[in-house]
């Protein structure tokens, strides 16, 4: 369901959006050609060459002498239904009305389909102007698939008359569809707290399950004699169930270059696919009390350490859409990421000319950033395609550290091709390291429900 709109250039993080103004080159060589017709008109004594040559020189002088378009635009959209089944149709309708002051003669627009959703009919471009205070609607229809999905921010390209200068922002409205998308359970790690939750841990105490049976000592509870037994022998026994207790539990997201793979360009790479995961994990968790947090290797470094109730959550479920660290845009550059001290290119943000600024950032220091906030009581979720050697080491890192690690694991490979055959026996293999290590992996089939790939863990968590 959309939410009440967004204020005109307003971005999702409640600030200002991006804007990029260029030169398109539309009239580049134009002046040269114009000042040899003129030449060629004032020698041949040829009017409409004069003319001509006037005409030309007049649209390649007019971007200099007017400053660039400024669209200031909002937004609304709609969605039928908002809560669709898998593989329903939805139809979206994106009205998009010029809210300035000054006429957008040429004005290009992409509408941010949600990453994990494909366009069945219609399409979320328009290209079309606008006079102050009218609008242009985008229609178009999309499949459902299990998940919460969020719109992107809708593209904003504006030209000015001559096309010589255009200026590139971004329009948004929170609208998200919810398809099936609650995860039914998470189980989780035994560990040893002093707060009651629901996290079942090896020691014993009060709870719902059995753990064992020991001799009556003076102070325990009568709830917990065992009566029957003492009706038979006399003798005095006690039950102790296990605990059930709230956890601390951090959801990272392998967003390095390695990780945006897709097992074909028409589907969704697996950082989108781990995006979503985490944020349905995150609000079983919740639902179960537990405290959440959020990290992101890759590019850059998002945290966010783990906390409880409505604020956090929200919070937590706006670092998914709009935190650099988990932009849904690939990386241009290469390069190896390494947990051994190499670099890799981070993208920062576009800049005038249309390409990516990089820095660089190292993960070591990133994963060590992560360590010093977590404590060997905190469980790690590091959801990760396993599409080479060092994710396989982060989670051994993060477990060798003392943390309990759980790995989700998005499959995107294909078997069509005998390269897509290795990569997937390369990953199967490196599935089962994690399981020698004794690190829980799952291997989720994105075809399937998450909840029914979760549910493998209790093999592991029940012995």
């Amino acid at each position: 369901m959309a939410a009440p709109n967004s204020k005109p250039g307003e971005n999702e993080s409640g600030g200002e959006p991006a804007v990029a103004v260029r030169r398109t080159n539309r009239w580049r060589g134009v002046v040269s050609v114009a000042l040899l017709a003129l030449a060629i008109g004032l020698l041949a004594k040829r009017p409409l060459l004069l003319m001509l040559s006037a005409a030309a020189v007049a649209f390649a002088a007019y971007p200099q002498l007017t400053g660039p378009p400024n669209p200031v635009v909002q937004i609304e959209r709609e969605v039928d239904p908002d809560s669709p089944r898998a593989g329903d149709l939805v139809d979206v309708k994106t009205t998009i009305r010029n809210v300035g002051d000054a006429t957008l003669f040429d004005l290009r627009l992409v509408d941010g389909v949600p990453p994990m959703l494909s366009v069945e009919g219609g399409s979320p471009r328009r290209g079309t102007a606008l006079r102050p205070g009218s609008a242009a609607t985008i229609e178009y229809s999309i499949r459902a698939r299990h998940g919460t999905h969020r719109f992107r921010p809708t593209m904003v390209i504006a030209r000015d008359a001559s096309g010589a200068t255009e200026t590139e922002t971004t329009a948004t409205e929170e609208t998200v569809i919810e398809c099936g998308s609650r995860v039914p359970e998470v189980p989780l790690r035994a560990t040893s707290r002093h707060r009651s939750g629901q996290l079942v841990t090896d020691d014993g105490g009060s709870g719902l399950e059995f753990h064992r049976v020991k001799e009556y000592e003076r102070g325990d509870s009568t709830s917990r004699i065992y009566w029957r037994r003492y009706a038979l022998t006399g003798e005095l026994i006690s039950i102790d169930f296990r605990k059930e207790q709230l956890a601390d539990i951090v959801l990272c997201v392998d967003a390095r270059e390695a990780a945006y793979r897709a097992s074909s360009e028409d589907n969704p790479h697996a950082v989108a696919y781990a995006t979503d995961a985490a944020d349905r994990i995150a609000g079983t968790l919740f639902q179960a009390d537990h405290r959440v947090g959020l990290a992101a290797v890759g590019r850059t470094l998002c945290w966010l350490p783990p906390g409880t109730g409505r604020d956090h959550r929200e919070r937590l479920s706006r670092l998914l859409a709009v935190d650099p660290a988990l932009s849904l845009t690939p990386p241009r550059a290469t390069g190896s990421m390494s947990i051994t001290g190499r670099r890799f290119a981070d993208f920062s943000a576009a800049d005038t000319d249309g390409g990516d600024t990089f820095e660089t950032m190292d993960l070591d220091r990133q994963l060590s950033t992560i360590r010093t906030h977590i404590n060997d009581r905190t469980q790690v979720f590091f959801l990760t395609p396993l599409c080479d050697d060092e994710a396989v080491r982060i989670a051994q890192w993060f477990e060798s550290s003392g943390c309990a690690v759980t790995v989700v694991s998005p499959d995107v490979t294909a078997d069509e091709t005998a390269g897509g055959r290795l990569v997937r026996t390369e990953r199967l293999n490196r599935l089962k390291s994690l399981h020698r290590a004794g690190i829980p992996a799952v291997d989720w089939d994105t075809d399937e429900r998450l909840g029914t790939a979760l549910a493998g863990l209790r093999e592991w968590f029940v012995k």
